[in-house]
């Protein structure tokens, strides 16, 4: 067994991608919609998302909604930074980008996507022929 603590495993298209963006969740907010239409094209692309992962996409979505709701809140306050808004801020922006790079959507992540490829074994001394 091949010790991964610290080190995610690549990304690779599931077995069972879906091949069309499913419907907006109605219960998103009008931010979180945009995002679902953003990026779930992407994710469908690249063949990563099934069905069981659209909680894991929502999650997301709303996250980012967060993001531009408390922005938006935070704009419109005036004034010097609000402590309390600006730790919602941080916190939704910290999950969303946790969760955006579980999906193969930060730059880091989709360079795991891309070498999801299997390893070649050739120069492995202990591989078994």
């Amino acid at each position: 067994m091949t010790h991964l603590r610290g080190i995610k495993p690549a990304l690779a298209p599931d077995r069972e991608p879906l091949t069309k963006v499913p419907p907006v969740p109605k219960h998103l907010s009008t931010h979180a919609r945009e995002e679902w239409r953003r990026i779930l094209p992407r994710l469908i692309e690249d063949r990563i998302i099934t069905r069981a992962d659209l909680g894991g996409i929502e999650d997301l979505c709303i996250a980012r909604g967060y993001v531009r709701e408390i922005e938006a809140m935070r704009r419109q306050a005036g004034g010097p930074p609000d402590k309390v808004l600006f730790g919602m801020l941080n916190r939704a922006m910290q999950t969303a980008r946790q969760l955006a790079a579980e999906y193969g959507l930060s730059p880091t992540s989709r360079a795991r996507v891309a070498s999801g490829a299997a390893d070649d074994d050739d120069d492995n001394p202990l591989a078994v022929t």
